[in-house]
């Protein structure tokens, strides 16, 4: 662990300690809250990321796209003693292949080559003001796997990651051996109740975000369940904030916020042909969108332990394992029992 991450770590951990005592009085909570890191005067990021430390080597495969020349940051840890098999991590949006990290060991531990890419737009990656899809992104993933010589795979995917999950699989069903879905967006269809925003608007709003605004909205992934390591994505946003890029940062968000919702997988689940395993964190009530909703038209959206249900049904074959008292990112909240579901799922695919 950094001093960095220790120093914010301890931070946010005394300020628990000081809610959790807060019992009876507003200004003792009123303190706790106030105690939180603000990340003012910490050192910015560029919106590549490059002084933040990842939890394996990142290397870099450069190729050209709409006449810009791009560059994919990926991590590539190869076992001790391999299996033969290969898996690959697709992250959420707002998270980047980092938060894969116990991933990449628990499964590197068993035997696999775990590939965990952050996609054009996202983490260290290039981000291009572009129109971003998620045929594009599935495509940049197979040239990926092309440079490294890896064909068949397994993919193990959260949230915005899961869409591009069953778009992958749907492209290139050929090449992957799994499906792992893990709290995936688009077990429904958003468009009939979410209404289109413009992309102008979500850039303000982005800009408009604070260091607490961002707090929330990353503690509602996870429930009952933040803890203090999961300070470090409050803090990465914090400071990419502070940095010149920011505003091209923030377009870049509005733009893959646009692939989400122009992307829809609802449709999608039941052509999918590969063996799947949903992956359902049972605290999850994530709506894509619910902002620009009335409450009433949100209100029976993002009812995962329904989503799971559902979504099993209309997949062919597939199999649903369901974690209570977790939220969106299972892997993260209770990482030990995602990740035996996971192994037993892929022990015997190929």
């Amino acid at each position: 662990m950094t001093a960095r991450l220790l120093h914010s770590t301890l931070f946010l951990f005394a300020a628990a300690v000081l809610a959790g005592c807060a019992t009876s009085g507003a200004p003792l909570a009123t303190a706790a809250t106030a105690a939180l890191p603000t990340y003012a005067g910490a050192e910015p990021l560029g919106a590549a990321m490059e002084g933040w430390v990842y939890p394996y080597p990142v290397q870099m495969l450069q190729f050209e796209q709409e006449g810009r020349l791009l560059r994919m940051a990926y991590m590539d840890v190869q076992p001790a003693q391999p299996n033969g098999k290969t898996v690959v991590l697709f992250h959420g949006k707002n998270f980047g292949a980092e938060y894969w990290d116990n991933t990449l060991r628990a499964l590197s531990k068993q035997g696999y080559r775990v590939i965990a890419p952050d996609q054009i737009g996202f983490g260290k990656s290039s981000k291009p003001e572009i129109r971003y899809t998620f045929a594009m992104l599935a495509d940049n993933t197979v040239r990926l796997l092309d440079h490294l010589k890896v064909g068949r795979v397994a993919i193990v995917a959260n949230s915005m990651g899961g869409m591009l999950g069953v778009h992958f699989a749907r492209r290139n069903p050929e090449r992957v051996s799994a499906l792992v879905l893990e709290n995936p967006l688009g077990l429904e269809d958003y468009v009939p109740s979410i209404p289109p925003q413009q992309t102008a608007n979500l850039v303000k709003l982005e800009m408009e975000q604070t260091t607490t605004s961002y707090r929330n909205f990353i503690k509602s992934y996870f429930k009952d369940n933040y803890r203090p390591e999961f300070e470090r994505f409050v803090e990465q946003f914090a400071r990419v904030q502070q940095s010149s890029e920011y505003p091209r940062f923030a377009h870049v968000s509005a733009l893959t916020y646009q692939m989400i919702y122009d992307g829809p997988t609802y449709n999608e689940l039941p052509k999918l042909t590969v063996p799947t395993l949903l992956a359902i964190g049972q605290l999850d009530r994530t709506v894509f969108g619910r902002r620009f909703a009335p409450p009433e038209a949100v209100k029976p959206l993002g009812n995962f332990p329904q989503l799971g249900k559902a979504a099993q049904q209309r997949i062919p074959g597939a199999k649903l394992v369901e974690f209570e008292n977790v939220g969106h990112v299972p892997h993260l909240e209770s990482p030990e029992r995602f990740h035996a579901a996971v192994l037993e799922f892929l022990a015997d695919k190929r």
